[in-house]
């Protein structure tokens, strides 16, 4: 196994390694989803099998250039931590659903999304109860199957490039960083697919990649406070989950409640960065880094 130092030139090499092998894994998946136009509908959907294809390179990246797997951030760390993984993106879902829906540009509760769910799940219940219950259910329970997709882009997006990118720079360009490379991760999904919800491409491109840079502040935060790869699983399986299972489907389309509404409406942009601004003024409590250890090549 070849060894490697944390000089600038070996952790960029890292840095290239792992980014070339995860284009390469892509890049089938993409071809898929631009040829049928779909996130897939069949024994399994493309988005899992991309959702994976960061978690692949960064083990590969690690077995090719001698990295420990262990330095992915296997550890739980901190419970506070990974509870406020979970809460934070139910604070920036939320309030601009709340807000969407007190507004009227949005309807709440969407009754056949919720008769259907009744029905689907054999309750013979009221609305209200039927509402109460799929939120209890899944917001607790939904977490285990948004954390097991989730995993895979996370073991490669925090677990991995985020360690090494913060090696060699500041954390502001850290998130930079990254809010350019998971932005171009998503693109082609978003471009040539059905991933967007139904809102115009541009907005939805627009919105998307405000959001993406926003929360990447907050997950490299995270990541670097916690010392945890779990932190970042937790926190885009609850964003995944609050977002696309709950507060979409119990909103009503008013007409125009796309342009506001998901992850490619105007609204969760918005809230995003307000969040992501807290944490950036919270940056100077990050430990080091690990740049101290770093020897310029």
């Amino acid at each position: 196994m070849k060894n490697t130092f944390n000089t600038t030139s070996s952790i960029r090499k890292n840095i290239l390694t792992y980014l070339g092998f995860t284009l390469l894994f892509c890049l089938p998946v993409y071809y898929m989803c631009i040829r049928t136009g779909k996130l897939g509908g069949g024994i399994i959907s493309y988005a899992t099998i991309v959702m994976w294809c960061p978690a692949i390179a960064a083990l590969l990246t690690c077995r090719l250039r001698g990295i420990p797997i262990s330095s992915l951030g296997w550890k739980w760390g901190l419970t506070k931590y990974q509870l406020l993984a979970y809460g934070v993106p139910f604070l920036y879902s939320f309030v601009p659903y709340l807000i969407i829906w007190i507004s009227g540009a949005g309807g709440f509760y969407n009754h056949q999304f919720i008769e259907e769910t009744g029905k689907g799940m054999g309750w013979d219940l009221p609305d209200g109860a039927v509402l109460v219950l799929y939120i209890l259910l899944m917001s607790s329970f939904g977490m285990v199957r948004s954390v097991g997709s989730a995993l895979g882009e996370e073991i490669g997006w925090r677990g991995f490039l985020t360690p090494q990118l913060a090696k060699i720079n500041s954390y502001t360009a850290t998130s930079l960083w990254m809010g350019l490379i998971w932005s171009l991760y998503h693109y082609p999904l978003l471009l040539f697919s059905n991933y967007n919800t139904g809102g115009p491409k541009w907005l939805a491109l627009v919105c998307f990649t405000v959001m993406i840079f926003a929360s990447c502040f907050i997950f490299t935060w995270i990541r670097l406070k916690s010392g945890s790869l779990w932190t970042a699983a937790i926190m885009h399986a609850s964003h995944n989950l609050f977002i696309q299972s709950i507060f979409t489907p119990l909103t009503v389309d008013n007409g125009n409640t796309n342009y506001y509404i998901d992850e490619f409406g105007i609204a969760i942009p918005i809230a995003t960065v307000v969040v992501a601004y807290f944490f950036w003024r919270k940056r100077n409590e990050l430990p080091n880094q690990g740049k101290e250890e770093i020897i310029s090549s």
